[in-house]
């Protein structure tokens, strides 16, 4: 089993989770973030005062997929968010060892 961390614009979350639903990926756990990296902010005014804004705020997608699912999943999360500027985020995918559902007590591909 693999997870798939995937850190977004927060307007193109509805298209990914879209595209995950066309390749049968279901269940996801999705978080508002902040982050900073190359896109590096920008400045704002506030009340007459100029002012950095570092951290841009993101989506962070979290899905744990088997893995013959994994590149159907990360292609669709690819061609959904992309936008080809600068900021379009970024795909982490670590190795799981084991899930288990609490309701049921299902193990491993069983619980996802």
């Amino acid at each position: 089993m693999k997870k798939i961390e995937a850190i977004i614009k927060p307007y193109k979350l509805e298209d990914v989770k879209d595209a995950l639903r066309e390749v049968e990926v279901s269940g996801m756990t999705v978080s508002e973030v902040k982050g900073y990296g190359r896109q590096q902010g920008h400045s704002e005014l506030y009340r007459g005062a100029e002012y950095v804004v570092d951290f841009l705020p993101k989506i962070k997608i979290e899905i744990v997929v088997k893995k013959e699912d994994l590149e159907k999943a990360v292609d669709a999360i690819i061609q959904s968010a992309k936008t080809g500027k600068i900021g379009d985020g970024k795909i982490f995918i670590t190795n799981i060892e084991k899930v288990i559902r609490i309701r049921t007590n299902e193990k491993n591909e069983e619980a996802i």
